[in-house]
């Protein structure tokens, strides 16, 4: 038996980010992966010779810039390349373009609607004050507000403090947000349809809500509080693919003398008189420490991991009920060449790349939303394509590229059972069809794909039915509600047990703030100063 101060349950990146504080505080930590190497959903692979693929997600810009310069992670090989813009495609040899020049913005907005190119800056400026409210609680541990100890009183202050601060004005508007629809918001700003739907499409990335579902606003809010070098709402690239930052993240954590071991998956949390003290991995090792903490989602945690002395039957029950519908997939794709898109000047407009989108409006993303919820991927899905080797030419041979595809909306469980090889090969020709109509020819450059369904997702990656914030960024499943009332504070469900995975506050994203939150409170418990 081989005895830790912490064992972290799961190499994802919040587990390497909670593992590299720990370690700096001197604590002995292992980290416990069950895949043959560690980065969780942040992964890069070589799936076809001389390419390599982000497997899952695919873009950094939510990582804090706190974790970045306090653990050094770019002395431990990681450089994020901010991108320029992004382009919605359309199939009528037409395009819309964001660009990081607010001035070339406008002009673009200006081709489709002088007035949603009056309307941008208010827009931005309104988005931008909701970033600034909430950026300071994505570091914090939410209080309790049942609680009446110091720490929770001094953080609902905290939080009342800040809200009083916004102004009458700005009070009404915070909750309005939080609370409203994306498509009710764009509504109020835009009147071009293609403009709508171009800014909607972070709405619904990853979450099972339609643009006019009430909450889809806040999922908006999550993807533009990301930064790239100070620039903020800004998104890049890591190059290498996203494993860099896993690898990084693990350099940091090995160099203050943490333990990393892979192809070790755990079969049994150990529970003796009520309090957590090691695991029994697949193989019989067991492995004891002052303290576990867990990478997994809440729901695998409390309903598909074996516990030696069984949980608390209603804390099974909120992780049974925990809401964490699926509604993703993933395309990977070795091409041969750059796919040309219809209207696009693919020399001079760097706009290509970035995002590359099929978005005409806020009604084709409702109607998207639609067929998912009878059971159905997306017969004419939203489509969030990069291509990161115009930027990282690394990532593939001279001459080749590799595409990203991520695609909204895609069911974990089909209408008419369960996902096949068969129905997997058919959500991807879906998926190709529709790149085909974007960029004529698309289909004769391909040299190797890979499609993930939600099932995949969760199979290969361990994210429950797919759902890449390990949990749903609904108001109910936020701050001190995350994951459930009562365990929003990194503590787990019986003592010596700890959560630094997306189920926590702040959710979900290549952010790693959930880490960094949890091994706070950690080295708190253990009376041990962070370094």
């Amino acid at each position: 038996m081989q005895k830790y101060d912490a064992v972290i349950i799961g190499g994802g990146h919040n587990g390497l980010t909670a593992a590299a504080y720990l370690a700096r505080a001197g604590l002995k930590t292992i980290v416990l992966e069950r895949r043959e190497k560690v980065g969780g959903a942040a992964m890069s692979e070589e799936l076809y010779p001389g390419f390599t693929y982000s497997t899952c997600s695919y873009v950094c810009s939510l990582l804090r810039p706190e974790i970045m310069r306090q653990l050094e992670l770019p002395r431990h090989g990681l450089q994020v390349i901010p991108y320029e813009g992004s382009l919605n495609v359309l199939t009528n040899g037409d395009y819309l373009a964001s660009y990081a020049n607010h001035d070339r913005m406008r002009r673009e907005l200006e081709r489709f609607s002088k007035r949603d190119a009056e309307a941008y800056d208010r827009y931005s400026l309104a988005v931008t004050r909701q970033c600034r409210f909430i950026k300071p609680m994505l570091t914090m541990t939410p209080p309790d507000p049942t609680s009446f100890g110091l720490d929770d009183l001094k953080g609902l202050a905290k939080l009342g403090r800040a809200f009083a601060d916004l102004g009458e004005e700005q009070m009404y508007e915070t909750i309005r947000f939080w609370t409203m629809s994306c498509g009710d918001f764009l509504d109020e700003y835009f009147e071009t349809d293609v403009v709508k739907g171009h800014l909607a499409g972070s709405s619904i990335i990853g979450t099972a809500l339609g643009p006019y579902s009430p909450g889809s606003a806040y999922v908006l809010l999550h993807h533009y509080m990301g930064e790239v070098d100070g620039s903020i709402g800004a998104w890049g690239y890591a190059r290498g693919g996203m494993g860099a930052i896993s690898r990084a993240l693990a350099s940091a954590a090995m160099e203050k003398g943490c333990e990393i071991r892979t192809n070790a998956e755990v079969a049994e949390i150990i529970v003796k008189n009520g309090r957590a003290v090691g695991v029994a991995l697949v193989n019989g090792d067991e492995i004891h420490g002052r303290c576990l903490v867990s990478n997994l989602d809440f729901r695998r945690l409390t309903t598909k991991i074996k516990w030696s002395e069984p949980l608390d039957p209603e804390i099974v029950r909120r992780g049974e009920t925990f809401k964490i519908r699926g509604s993703s997939g993933k395309l990977n794709i070795a091409l041969d060449g750059l796919p040309k898109f219809i209207g696009v000047d693919q020399e001079n407009n760097p706009a290509l790349a970035g995002d590359i989108h099929y978005c005409p409006s806020l009604e084709y993303l409702e109607k998207a939303f639609d067929d998912w919820k009878y059971g159905m991927w997306s017969r004419r899905p939203y489509l969030d394509i990069l291509i990161p080797t115009l930027i990282d030419p690394t990532m593939a041979p001279p001459g080749k590229h590799f595409m990203s595809v991520f695609v909204q909306y895609v069911p974990p469980t089909l209408h008419d059972g369960p996902w096949t090889p068969e129905k997997r090969d058919a959500f991807g020709e879906t998926v190709v069809s529709l790149i085909e109509e974007m960029a004529p020819g698309f289909r004769n450059l391909i040299l190797h794909m890979q499609v993930r369904s939600p099932w995949d997702l969760e199979n290969e990656v361990g994210l429950t039915e797919g759902n890449i914030f390990q949990g749903e960024l609904t108001l109910d499943q936020l701050l001190f509600n995350r994951p459930i009332p009562g365990f929003a504070k990194y503590r787990g469900p019986i003592p010596g047990f700890y959560m630094c995975g997306s189920s926590t506050h702040p959710g979900g994203g290549v952010m790693g703030a959930p880490g960094y939150n949890a091994a706070r409170e950690i080295l708190r418990d253990l009376g041990r100063r962070a370094a």
